[in-house]
C-alpha cells in the first residue's frame, strides 16, 4: 500500500485496480487499506485518484 501511495502522491495520474472474479471479503479489503492509508478519501472523491473494478465470476469470458 505504502508503494501506491507514494506512486499516486509523487507522480499524479490516476490507478485502476481490476479483479475478475474477485471475493467481496477481498475487495474490501483492498478498499479498508486504501482508505486507511490515505489513497481512498471519502470525504474529497476527487483527491482519491483511484478506481477498483471487479467483475462477477459467474459471467462468460469474453463479459468479463
Amino acid at each position: 500500500m505504502e508503494l501506491i501511495n507514494n506512486i499516486a502522491k509523487a507522480h499524479g495520474g490516476v490507478s485502476v485496480f481490476g479483479g475478475v472474479g474477485e471475493r467481496t471479503r477481498e475487495g474490501n479489503d483492498l478498499y479498508m487499506e486504501m482508505k486507511e492509508s490515505g489513497v481512498i478519501n471519502e470525504k474529497n472523491i476527487a483527491e482519491s485518484k483511484v478506481a477498483l473494478v471487479y467483475g462477477q465470476m459467474n459471467e462468460p469470458p469474453t463479459q468479463k
